[in-house]
């Protein structure tokens, strides 16, 4: 797929001839971070401010060129690399924009363009005493801002402080056709009609692209306590996060669960990683107090456990973060030892907190009763229902042709079972192309119209990253 020389002659003049990619120097940006798609497009596109962004835009509308947004490239479901096939697309990475505009300490707000990694948003409000608190594992330290926001990134500390969705005071959008739309406020509270700003958070970039944001700042926590905790099963996880809940109360602000699957394959590929108790557990839970005050909290997280009764078969208090990070490993690798091991059928489905065991159980004896001898790797955030549930192989090599057989009746089952708890199939992740026909089945027609309305009157020729969502 060439690009024309008039167009290039454009974007150039745009951004700069250091500002776009073409032909094989573009082909990175076209493969997602799992692997799964791998798509050509014409250019790819840096712009390093919004008025750049904007004039690309137009350009694109004028020529009927369909646009990509993408950040950090790191997307779980294929919603920021082209489709496959004929449509003429240009991705537009927002890489280069990349600054921290303003920090307001006594407003505990923060305005960051759409480029800034997410890693990075963790030191700058630092010097101001101040917290970031959205906290993902395995892509943090390539996904940014802007891609975090499109697919309302979730995370380790949804549980306190919500979703991307409940960190944004305003955003900056670049529309469809072009036009700017400056909702950079910083307000919490603003009752002047509809709320536009939630329309772009969650949307994969198929309404606007979103090139700054005003995001919400915390007091930084003086005090910390983690557990590691050997669990007797899902139920026992689910009634001590209820327990813990209601002894500790909001100092919780993770509550995460790995399964004896996930970290045998972790041992396998990640390296310097260890059991954390001699007697391998088949469920092991990892939980965080914090506190704004200085005063110690892992007396009382040590007894809160204590007082639990027979689920938890053993477990270790620190406060020490830094000797944590042993077991913190052990969760925010499992993505990566997947990756290592091969291919597997991946879901990132949510359900309510009380029927995250129900689901666990139902789904593991449906699956294994269709698939005898299948691996199910299942990990997550327990704290709010979000569950990582990959089905594969245990031979790797016969992952790509069990896939291949059985992918659409694996999704089948455990997508009928999440919509019988009343649960989503897409809880962090976003639909992306992976889960764009799926969720045809599991919203009602009434929802789905009302996308599709507000997808035409927003994006009416449909050009902006097409194929992804509705």
């Amino acid at each position: 797929m060439k690009i024309e020389p008039i167009l290039l002659e454009s974007l150039t003049a745009i951004t700069g001839h250091d500002g776009v990619l073409t032909g094989a120097a573009a082909t990175p940006y076209g493969k997602d971070w799992r692997g799964r798609y791998a798509n050509e497009a014409l250019a790819v596109v840096f712009p390093s401010s919004t008025q750049q962004v904007s004039e690309v835009v137009k350009l694109c509308a004028a020529n009927k060129i369909s646009i990509v947004p993408q950040g950090g490239n790191t997307s779980l479901c294929g919603g920021s690399v082209p489709l496959a096939g004929p449509l003429p697309q240009i991705i537009i990475n927002l890489s280069r924009m990349n600054r921290v505009r303003a920090i307001d300490a006594t407003n505990y707000t923060m305005t960051v363009e759409a480029g800034c990694k997410l890693e990075s948003l963790y030191a700058a409000p630092e010097a101001a005493d101040r917290l970031f608190p959205l906290g993902l594992t395995a892509v943090a330290p390539h996904c940014e801002i802007g891609g975090n926001l499109s697919t309302n990134a979730g995370g380790i500390n949804v549980l306190r402080y919500g979703t991307a969705r409940n960190l944004v005071l305003g955003l900056e959008v670049v529309l469809p056709d072009g036009r700017i739309w400056d909702g950079l406020r910083s307000l919490r509270k603003d009752n002047t009609g509809y709320d536009l700003k939630q329309l772009f958070i969650g949307a994969e970039g198929t309404l606007g692209i979103i090139t700054a944001a005003v995001v919400k700042l915390f007091p930084r926590p003086k005090s910390v306590a983690i557990a590691c905790i050997a669990v007797r099963d899902p139920a026992a996880a689910v009634a001590l996060l209820a327990h813990l809940r209601a002894r500790c109360g909001d100092t919780i602000d993770a509550f995460e669960f790995i399964a004896r699957s996930s970290l045998d394959l972790v041992f396998k590929h990640i390296p310097d990683t260890h059991e954390p108790f001699a007697d391998k557990p088949e469920w092991l839970v990892i939980t965080r107090l914090t506190d704004v005050l200085p005063a110690p909290l892992d007396g009382a997280l040590r007894d809160a456990l204590q007082s639990f009764g027979p689920g938890v078969a053993e477990f270790e208090v620190t406060a020490d973060s830094a000797y944590a990070e042993r077991w913190w490993r052990l969760r925010k690798n499992v993505a990566e030892a997947q990756k290592a091991e091969g291919l597997s059928i991946k879901h990132d489905i949510s359900v309510p907190i009380s029927r995250v065991a129900e689901f666990l159980a139902q789904a593991g004896d449906t699956l294994r009763k269709a698939f005898p001898g299948i691996r199910i790797v299942a990990f997550g955030h327990m704290g709010d229902g979000n569950i990582h549930y990959n089905i594969s192989m245990p031979d790797a090599a016969q992952n790509k042709a069990f896939m291949q057989q059985h992918e659409s009746e694996v999704h089948h089952l455990v997508y009928g079972i999440v919509a019988k708890l009343q649960g989503s199939i897409a809880a962090e992740h976003g639909l992306g192309q992976l889960k764009r026909e799926q969720i045809t089945h599991y919203k009602s027609e009434l929802e789905l119209e009302l996308m599709r309305s507000i997808k035409r009157t927003l994006d009416p020729h449909g050009l902006m990253n097409p194929g992804k969502v509705v």
